[in-house]
């Protein structure tokens, strides 16, 4: 028996709504991208910081569980170990879809155009197409494995590992979009979590800062 069979294990519904986040974003991406008129530079670093920052939460999320969660299932649901590492191998062809959508979204930036818009969305549609396919074999597939398999406190690594590692520039606009996608007793489990400074600058700026922000991308 493993310590996850000891231990109280991991309620794993929020990760539906963490992959909420990018599905919301994603499906977005032709109206955000179509709300940018040829040249309007201001407007496109409004709306390309904003994908700029969700496209970098998705790598780390993908990171951490790389790091966290595929080798503990791998190991301890090992009659499943197939059907975990098939479907963590996915991760590898969104990988190349965000480096990709990542290209796209600079020379956009640079050079908001028609063209350089179309290319973004193109980029965007490709990505989404095999992250939704992921995603979809993940809720239904591996949750089910993980909430098994994985203890509470190991599932609480992954909002921790993501903040460490999370190299945008607006944390915050992270924190915003989760917190759209959860219920008001799992944000007081979130900020109950939250480290004194982080909770303090959540709510003193941050919290403002994402309201006004994400009203500006939405328009």
């Amino acid at each position: 028996m493993t310590d996850a069979s000891t231990m109280p294990l991991a309620d794993t519904e929020d990760m539906v709504q963490i992959h909420c986040v990018f599905r919301e974003a994603f499906r977005s991406a032709p109206a955000l991208i179509g709300s940018v008129a040829a040249g309007d530079a201001a407007r496109a670093e409004v709306v390309g910081s904003y994908y700029a920052n969700v496209l970098e939460f998705l790598r780390v999320h993908h990171e951490g569980e790389d790091a966290l969660v595929w080798p503990k299932l791998i190991e301890r649901a090992s009659d499943e170990a197939d059907t975990i590492r098939r479907i963590a191998g996915q991760h590898k062809g969104v990988e190349e879809g965000l480096a990709t959508a990542n290209a796209r979204l600079a020379e956009w930036r640079a050079d908001p155009d028609a063209d350089s818009g179309a290319q973004l969305a193109i980029a965007i549609a490709s990505l989404n197409a095999d992250l939704v396919a992921h995603l979809d074999e993940e809720e239904r597939v591996i949750l089910p494995i993980a909430a098994q398999h994985i203890t509470m406190p190991e599932w609480g690594e992954l909002p921790g590992h993501g903040m460490q590692h999370f190299s945008g520039d607006k944390i915050w606009l992270i924190l915003g979009l989760i917190q759209e996608q959860f219920r008001p007793e799992q944000i007081a489990v979130m900020e109950s979590h939250m480290p004194p400074p982080v909770l303090e600058f959540w709510t003193s700026q941050g919290r403002p800062q994402f309201q006004a922000y994400i009203a500006d991308v939405r328009g």
